[in-house]
């Protein structure tokens, strides 16, 4: 098992590897139609953009929560 102290970035390897994963196949979808040229297009666009989202994701997270606790009401406490 990893110990938890990786988990947040065990989290951005992950969802950086699904959305990022997505959205190329969705873009090659797009530009190409469902073709074998498809598939090589879509392995060499994620292998490219995935460590590029792996870190960017390392990076906006803990943006990104700061800003969520901003923008949010915390439960008032009985």
């Amino acid at each position: 098992m990893i110990p938890a102290r990786f988990a947040p970035i065990l989290f951005g390897l992950i969802l950086s590897c699904i959305m990022s994963g997505i959205v190329t196949l969705v873009v090659s979808i797009k530009n190409f139609g469902l073709e074998m040229q498809t598939v090589t297009s879509w392995i060499a666009s994620w292998s490219f953009s995935w460590p590029i989202a792996f870190a960017v994701v390392l990076v906006v997270a803990p943006l990104v929560r700061r800003l969520v606790v901003k923008l949010t009401r915390q439960p008032v406490e009985t």
